[in-house]
């Protein structure tokens, strides 16, 4: 696991995928990371820079389903003081039911809770390799996520929104993208600095 340090700590466990991890410039794993890894290919590194009390404990795997997250949360939160749960485009490239993933979801911010932690929770991103056969399940997910975030009283994480084209709509920015799949480093800075909030 890569830490990102804060001045003071506040321990945020980011639990989630490959956009957790920072793909594909980054990996919290440094066996996996590329030869030309950069630690700003993360949001976390730019939720720090702009809260210095924050201290990130990047807990993302690549290609991981929502089911397959859930199993790792309680390692990830040991010692925490927030939980932000980040996932569910792995399971529509799978083709499995957004109902299950939104559960699984759900699961996982009632585990956080029970664990005593403060819990957020990222919405899916625009996927420009997968528009526009994959739009309609995104936003059904992110509509499923935004009810059951109100029903448990969690903040939502736009990084749907934050990303979105404004002419291309359900699509990120080409400039916010780097290969269609995940975010830039531009597009990680603005889900740093833009996206994320503490719960």
């Amino acid at each position: 696991m890569f830490r990102v340090v804060g001045k003071v700590g506040i321990v945020v466990a980011a639990l989630g995928d490959s956009i957790t991890a920072g793909s594909p410039g980054w990996d919290p794993d440094p066996r996996l990371r590329p030869d030309d890894a950069n630690p700003e290919s993360q949001y976390e590194i730019w939720a720090a820079a702009a809260d210095p009390r924050l201290e990130f404990r990047n807990c993302g795997v690549y290609g991981e389903r929502t089911d397959q997250i859930a199993r790792r949360l309680d390692g990830c939160a040991e010692r925490a003081d927030v939980l932000v749960v980040q996932g569910g485009i792995n399971d529509i490239a799978q083709g499995r039911s957004v109902e299950d993933a939104a559960e699984n979801l759900r699961a996982m911010v009632r585990r956080g809770r029970e664990l005593g932690l403060r819990v957020a929770l990222a919405n899916v991103l625009p996927w420009n390799n997968g528009y526009p056969a994959a739009d309609a399940e995104i936003r059904r997910l992110n509509s499923l996520i935004d009810a059951f975030a109100d029903d448990e009283d969690v903040p939502v994480l736009r990084f749907y929104e934050t990303l979105e084209d404004d002419v291309r709509p359900g699509r990120m920015r080409e400039e916010w993208t780097s290969d269609g799949d995940h975010p830039s480093v531009e597009g990680y800075r603005l889900l740093g600095e833009v996206a994320f909030r503490l719960p």
